[in-house]
């Protein structure tokens, strides 16, 4: 039987992939078992037929591990440990031990970490701010292992499961809190153009200005990378500006951080000076002085969802909904008040 005779079937057999690739059933049980003694080029062609055939590895061949995959695209922030929480909930009710890593800041994983799963095999996978090439799923969805993403970076492909959250809706919120106020000159300082979540908070502080018939103003919007420094480095360029603005929409807590030390470097007060909006509602948002005014994302609560629903996809179970939005809500505390009636110079340095 050759690769081009073999057809799509429901329930190919481990044999009949063999023989369409003219080798043998050990040899294909190395290739689904993510086994590294196979020559690239058999596996390639093994790889190609599993995914042309749509075979998946029958549930009953072989019980998954006691495992539950965590990988993020960087682990090196508060951010990070709300998630892990919530898995980590999840994982102790339903008896699971994680296995955490990490894709060394891209958004894909490497075929190394692809091939670390296939021989785990384990109950799910979960990836933060992360995805699968078309390659990647496939090779996944043929042993019948399965995954979710949380908090998308880009736009999931059709028929991945993902649990996100109300970016848009956030942005607009605080951008809102801040007009309510009476702001008019408020900067914006983004995290990474190339990630969804960081767009459409950007997109809720431009409908909020437009809403309220404000020019957006596209020098006033900075992009960050989620961290301090990019918070700090960007509020430094908007402070330092003649007219620089009266509040920024840090983006996230994180930045919303840098944006403090800036402030503070410059001379200026929170909020009597500068108004800060946050995003995340981490739990030093509550500690630093003055306690941040910023939108809550559920992390825990999205994550524990991204785990469940893994565990249940993994089970056979078929929930309701692959695809879940959990709602933002603003958390106002001491760090946005009205503007002042004239802004203050800057004193000089």
């Amino acid at each position: 039987m050759s690769a081009a005779e073999l057809e799509p079937d429901p329930a190919p057999t481990l044999s009949e992939i063999a023989r369409a690739a003219g080798v043998s059933a050990p040899t294909v049980s190395k290739v689904l078992n993510g086994r590294t003694d196979v020559a690239p080029a058999t596996r390639a062609k093994v790889e190609e037929i599993l995914r042309r055939t749509g075979y998946r590895r029958r549930r009953t061949a072989a019980p998954p591990s006691r495992l539950l995959d965590l990988v993020f695209h960087q682990l090196d922030s508060a951010w990070a440990v709300e998630v892990i929480r919530g898995v980590e909930n999840v994982a102790r009710d339903e008896g699971l031990s994680i296995v955490l890593s990490e894709s060394a800041g891209r958004l894909t994983p490497g075929q190394t970490w692809v091939d670390g799963v296939l021989a785990r095999r384990p109950a799910g996978v979960v990836l933060v701010l992360s995805d699968l090439d078309a390659a990647q799923r496939d090779q996944l969805t043929s042993r019948d292992i399965p995954f979710v993403v949380l908090d998308p970076a880009g736009d999931p492909a059709d028929g991945v499961p993902a649990v996100g959250t109300g970016n848009w809706q956030g942005g607009l919120a605080a951008t809102r809190h801040l007009l309510d106020l009476g702001h008019r000159r408020i900067a914006v300082i983004s995290g990474p153009s190339g990630m969804m979540c960081s767009r459409a908070r950007v997109d809720g502080y431009r409908t909020a200005l437009e809403t309220a018939r404000l020019p957006v103003d596209p020098e006033l919007i900075h992009e960050g990378d989620f961290h301090h420094e990019a918070g700090y480095a960007a509020a430094r360029a908007l402070l330092t500006r003649d007219d620089r603005p009266t509040a920024i929409f840090a983006g996230n807590d994180l930045q919303a951080l840098g944006v403090y030390e800036a402030a503070r470097e410059l001379g200026l007060r929170v909020p009597q000076d500068l108004s800060v909006v946050g995003f995340d509602d981490l739990p030093l948002a509550r500690w630093v002085g003055p306690p941040l005014t910023t939108v809550r994302q559920p992390l825990v609560e999205m994550a524990e969802t991204a785990a469940r629903l893994a565990v249940e996809l993994g089970r056979g179970e078929h929930p309701a909904a692959t695809r879940v939005d959990l709602a933002t809500s603003l958390v106002v505390r001491a760090s946005t008040a009205p503007p002042p009636d004239d802004s203050p110079p800057l004193p000089t340095r």
